[in-house]
């Protein structure tokens, strides 16, 4: 299919600002690209695309086929909006554990669900290995094609883009980059065009504080949606990583208010965590440094959840 003019088109080239009111004195310039300029709202678009447009050029991906794909919402958004725009039927995995707003925005687009539930509505290593159990049955059938995003190697270069956007953004002036870990394809796209293009650049990985696996701590339960899976994902790549940092859910979900209130940004709970990390690295090297984090998706897809919904 000819996808010029397509709604995927729309993907990538997002906004970069700084933050100016929630960054303490002494601490770098903290600055955060707005990923929910994507057209899902969601930085997984740009993930989505590289998954499904190689998956086509080399064939494993056919005309008449389904995707199948498990995933805490954003990642099926994305894939649903990619799925849509170029004639795919999509057949999701997910689970109440992710926000009402995610599951009805893949419905929307068109993706049939299969919920698998969770323990009192939080990520566990146990729930992720449960959908990737049903997504795997599913994929058995026929003419499916399984994007399997946790060992997609073509996720990563979806976000070989936004490396190059924050290089050109920065004018090359950047001393950190700082992300929370999923799959752990963001940050180690965006970790190897920097490093390419300066290799002293740090780079920073964030995860929840009551599952911190990558610091070499127990698997927990936690409430930040879409990162923290319990394990060390597939995708991890320790030598482009610098540092681990660990957040609490309780004050992810603080600093996404916070953003909403004193910066105007209104983003999800994974966001939080990146500018609490963020600012923790950057009291380190300083004011004269320069972080660079996500806005990893919109505050829309949380309003059901406790990180807004409770009346303050």
């Amino acid at each position: 299919m000819d996808d010029a003019n397509n709604i995927i088109t729309a993907i990538g080239n997002t906004s970069l600002v700084q933050l100016k009111r929630v960054v303490p004195a002494g601490c770098a310039g903290v600055f955060v690209k707005l990923e929910w300029e994507n057209p899902t709202g969601s930085m997984k678009d740009r993930a989505a695309l590289a998954m499904i447009s190689r998956a086509e050029a080399d064939g494993r991906l056919q005309p008449g086929d389904t995707v199948v794909e498990y995933t805490g919402g954003s990642t099926g958004t994305s894939l649903a909006l990619v799925c849509a725009a170029k004639g795919y039927r999509l057949h999701i995995v997910s689970s109440d554990a992710f926000s009402k707003e995610k599951l009805d925005h893949m419905a929307a687009l068109g993706a049939e669900l299969t919920l698998v539930p969770s323990e009192g509505g939080r990520t566990t290593k146990k729930l992720i290995e449960d959908m990737i159990a049903a997504a795997g049955r599913i994929a058995d059938q026929p003419n499916t094609y399984w994007t399997d995003q946790l060992k997609n190697h073509d996720s990563i270069t979806g976000y070989h883009s936004l490396g190059e956007e924050i290089w050109t953004q920065t004018t090359g002036k950047v001393d950190a980059f700082v992300n929370c870990v999923g799959t752990a394809a963001s940050s180690r796209g965006v970790a190897t065009v920097l490093k390419q293009h300066n290799p002293s650049v740090k780079i920073a990985a964030i995860e929840p504080a009551e599952s911190a696996v990558l610091s070499g701590g127990p698997p927990g339960p936690h409430k930040i949606e879409g990162v923290g899976i319990g394990y060390t994902p597939p995708l991890w790549d320790p030598s482009l990583v610098d540092e681990i940092i660990a957040i609490k859910t309780d004050d992810a979900k603080e600093m996404a208010r916070r953003l909403a209130r004193e910066e105007g940004l209104f983003a999800g709970t994974s966001s939080g965590a990146n500018v609490l990390a963020a600012i923790q690295l950057g009291m380190q090297l300083g004011p004269d440094a320069k972080i660079v984090t996500l806005m990893a998706d919109s505050g829309l897809k949380y309003l059901s959840t406790d990180v807004f919904s409770k009346p303050r």
